[in-house]
């Protein structure tokens, strides 16, 4: 352990830590738009630039590790007069479309602006011009709007693994490309949407059927249903539709979903989705009670059993099951029924 002062108050804290992770344990708020604590320390943005005493420089809190005896201001007159300069920089050459931006109300550059008190970019000379990606099928990428934080880049690399995009020239002119873009190989993307979890802005957005604005949803924890990994997210409810999905941060998925978990999501709402069991009488299903149904299917294995056998029957069950339930629906058919005759639909 070691103590350290932040804003003239004395801490200990651990030794092995940033200054950014002290006071994200502290509650001592700090902005960032390029750090995520599942991904390595980046320093792209500046934004979490600190001052420290006795030295006549600004450091990046998400680089720089603590020191016993260190003395930190986060907000001093310098480290604010520096960050709304940064703000004005970024802001000074992006598409000035807030009130159209589907972004609005979840987007961190929009919420520092008005923290810093900027209200537009006082730097005049040439915007990016860039075309807006829609080749995607489940969401859109607008490079004018890429404030290049590199989140995206990394979590396809670090967390996803699967390296399907990069930055593409130098300068002025970077912006965030796929291989494929860049003539080298063929996109090795998965549309997983976890770039688009981690864009702070507008540059990537969900393609949407219904449009929102983050006010007016509600989340919703839930466990995706696709499989039996268990992957923690929220369901985003306008009304008394699921109009969309987001990754919940924690075990088992940590903060990631796969395509399915992320834009598989409209048969929740669909028309045609089964709401109550049923039963084919007379060759046309008609609607019956789950207890009408569980008698059925008894009274038909236990008739099958008696007239043909326990191997005349067999069970298939699903990978959207937990492991518990798979092992109790195989324990029925070897132990209950009593055959073998049981698999899964991973195998099929």
């Amino acid at each position: 352990m070691v103590r350290i002062t932040i804003n003239g108050v004395e801490y200990q804290v651990e030794d092995d830590i940033t200054i950014l992770e002290a006071c994200n344990r502290l509650d001592i708020p700090i902005p960032t738009l390029c750090h995520d604590e599942r991904l390595n320390p980046y320093g792209a943005c500046r934004l979490c630039l600190v001052e420290l005493k006795g030295k006549n420089k600004l450091e990046a809190s998400c680089t720089t590790k603590v020191r016993d005896g260190m003395e930190v201001e986060t907000h001093s007159d310098k480290v604010v007069r520096t960050r709304r300069e940064i703000l004005d920089l970024l802001f000074s050459n992006h598409p000035e479309d807030c009130l159209t931006c589907e972004k609005s109300g979840d987007c961190k550059l929009q919420d520092y602006c008005y923290e810093y008190g900027v209200e537009k970019g006082s730097y005049l000379g040439e915007k990016r011009d860039y075309s807006i990606d829609d080749s995607n099928h489940f969401y859109t990428y607008d490079p004018n709007k890429c404030i290049l934080c590199g989140k995206c880049v990394r979590v396809c690399d670090q967390l996803q693994g699967t390296s399907a995009i990069g930055f593409e020239n130098r300068g002025f002119k970077t912006k965030v490309s796929t291989p494929f873009d860049m003539g080298l190989a063929k996109s090795t993307c998965v549309s997983c949407g976890n770039c688009v979890a981690a864009c702070p802005v507008g540059a990537l957005l969900p393609k949407r059927k219904i449009r929102y604005r983050a006010w007016e949803v509600k989340k919703v924890k839930t466990t995706c249903s696709y499989c039996g990994v268990g992957c923690q997210m929220y369901l985003l409810v306008k009304g008394n539709q699921v109009v969309g999905v987001e990754p919940a941060e924690g075990k088992p998925n940590n903060g990631l979903l796969c395509v399915k978990g992320r834009f598989g999501y409209s048969f929740i709402n669909h028309t045609d989705r089964l709401k109550t069991p049923l039963i084919k009488r007379n060759g046309k299903f008609e609607e019956a009670s789950w207890e009408e149904v569980y008698d059925l299917i008894v009274s038909k294995i236990k008739e099958s059993k008696a007239k043909y056998g326990p191997n005349s029957l067999a069970g298939l069950t699903s990978a959207r099951c937990t492991n518990e339930e798979n092992y109790l629906f195989q324990k029925m058919f070897r132990a209950l029924i009593g055959t073998n005759n049981v698999d899964h639909c991973a195998r099929l």
